[in-house]
């Protein structure tokens, strides 16, 4: 169980890689079985309980921290020794994440190797986008996990087996919370606030954009329609975190998208450049 949100063990997780002709479900014990359809089944796991103090809570925290600390640096040097660029892409519930990958995956699939590791606590509804979009996608599910962890994208990475020098967008769970807190291996986490969900959102949250490098201002084709100062989020960000790059864009009309796929570039070229520092 996270020590830090309550939310399930990441044992109880589940990995499916969408893109293969027969979906092939791992369970977190390593055993595998194929399904041809929608999985109907649920997962019981036993819940561990601990006596209630503050000693105790920050023990577990420690640990679940450290752990995960451990196997993301894992991740790291493993995107790092195949020069690949990973990218975490962090925001609330529907922001525009997936629509965001939609369009790069389709503006960019034939200019480089993109694959996806698509988090949700159930179904497979964005995974099934982002295949059809035409990308390799492995559906992670969380169950009652609200963030993603690092041996989830382990577990993802050994079905997707990106090809060296692509580029991996890993959609976490929507939540601005939980997923500040967990690195995953990637090189950057990229948060997502789409015009629709109001200026402060960078001051109400501010570990989530204070561990991002970029924040994409999305759907800025609804500007016109709602009560949204452009300006004042952006200062608002600055003020949590200064060194934070912003890009105004719409993934569903397509404005400021060349931005994106510029910095995409950047820190592609980066990615492969560091991997001989």
């Amino acid at each position: 169980m996270c020590g830090h949100c309550g939310c399930g063990d990441s044992a109880s997780a589940t990995v499916t890689a969408l893109h293969l002709d027969e979906h092939e479900h791992v369970h977190a014990d390593g055993t595998r079985h194929s399904h041809a359809h929608d999985h109907g089944h649920q997962h019981h796991h036993a819940d561990h309980h601990h006596q209630p103090g503050e000693t105790t809570l920050v023990e577990l925290q420690t640990r679940i921290l450290a752990k995960n600390e451990t196997l993301a640096a894992r991740n790291r040097a493993w995107f790092a020794g195949r020069e690949i660029l990973a990218l975490n892409l962090v925001s609330s519930p529907g922001a525009g994440k997936t629509t965001l990958l939609e369009r790069t995956i389709r503006d960019l699939k034939s200019q480089h190797d993109i694959g996806v590791l698509e988090g949700d606590q159930a179904t497979t509804l964005d995974g099934d986008r982002i295949r059809a979009a035409g990308a390799p996608v492995v559906q992670v599910n969380t169950g009652t996990g609200c963030h993603l962890e690092a041996d989830m994208v382990s577990r993802g990475l050994s079905e997707l087996r990106p090809a060296a020098g692509s580029i991996v967008l890993i959609e976490n769970v929507g939540n601005l919370v939980c997923p500040a807190m967990f690195d995953l291996g990637e090189r950057a986490k990229v948060v997502i606030l789409s015009v629709t969900e109001g200026e402060d959102k960078p001051l109400k949250y501010p570990h989530m954009f204070r561990a991002a490098s970029l924040m994409l201002l999305n759907k800025i084709d609804l500007l016109p329609h709602v009560d949204f100062d452009v300006e004042r989020v952006i200062a608002n960000a600055a003020t949590v975190n200064p060194d934070m790059s912003v890009l105004r864009l719409s993934a569903r009309t397509g404005e400021g998208m060349s931005s994106w796929y510029d910095w995409l570039r950047r820190e592609a070229k980066a990615a492969g450049e560091a991997a001989f520092a």
